[in-house]
């Protein structure tokens, strides 16, 4: 009899089949469990203050400013003496009046003041030009063609129709000198019209806006009102 007992009594302790603590498992459970990416707190907004502007091959008046570019290469080339200073003179304004809209719309995003002053020099560049054209056809005895003139209303509606874009290479070469000349002026003056509307927009964001330094100071106090306690 206490030969069996002790025997059972080693059995028992050797047996480890006890039960676990439900709490205890709970509580480990818990701990290896991974955070929620609820729980974790939302990343902030990215902070921009570079002003957003459209490329400058889509704006009306730099498509306009190539085609006068073109007109002007061709028209020096084919009328003007070769070795005549008007001819790299009149090439290099009508580069101005494209080059600087272009650079004045990039510089935009850094510069409010930079894209001012190159979209007026583009703007002085035209006028430089429209007076060498008005020069040529008074010199030549050519007449300028103003709202009296009979051709000047059909001119005026070509030089503003999507037409012009597409053919206008081929028509300049069917013009005469005189012809070619008026047609120039015409689109110069409307790159003129459409530059100072620009400066005038450009002027109105500035005033109401503020310059990028402005600008680059209001979102750094956005910024750091936003991440205090």
């Amino acid at each position: 009899m206490s030969n069996q007992n002790n025997q059972n009594g080693m059995n028992s302790q050797s047996n480890p089949s006890t039960p676990s603590n439900p709490s205890t498992q709970s509580t480990q459970n818990t701990q290896n469990t991974p955070s929620s990416p609820t729980n974790q707190p939302p990343s902030a907004a990215p902070v921009t203050f570079l002003p957003k502007h459209g490329h400058y091959r889509n704006l009306r008046v730099y498509k306009v400013t190539e085609i006068i570019y073109d007109i002007t290469y061709y028209f020096t080339r084919h009328y003007l003496s070769h070795g005549d200073r008007t001819v790299d003179q009149m090439v290099q304004a009508a580069r101005s009046g494209k080059q600087n809209i272009a650079e004045g719309n990039q510089a935009a995003a850094t510069s409010s003041e930079t894209e001012i002053k190159l979209t007026n020099v583009a703007k002085a560049s035209l006028e430089e030009l429209l007076v060498d054209y008005e020069d040529y056809l008074r010199v030549h005895g050519f007449g300028l063609w103003d709202t009296q003139h009979p051709r000047y209303e059909k001119m005026r509606r070509y030089a503003r129709s999507e037409q012009i874009k597409s053919d206008y290479t081929l028509t300049m070469q069917r013009m005469n000198d005189e012809e070619l000349a008026n047609l120039a002026i015409t689109l110069i003056h409307q790159a003129i019209y459409m530059l100072h509307r620009l400066l005038v927009t450009m002027q109105n964001r500035f005033v109401s806006e503020g310059g990028i330094k402005e600008q680059m100071y209001r979102s750094r106090v956005d910024y750091r009102n936003s991440h205090r306690e």
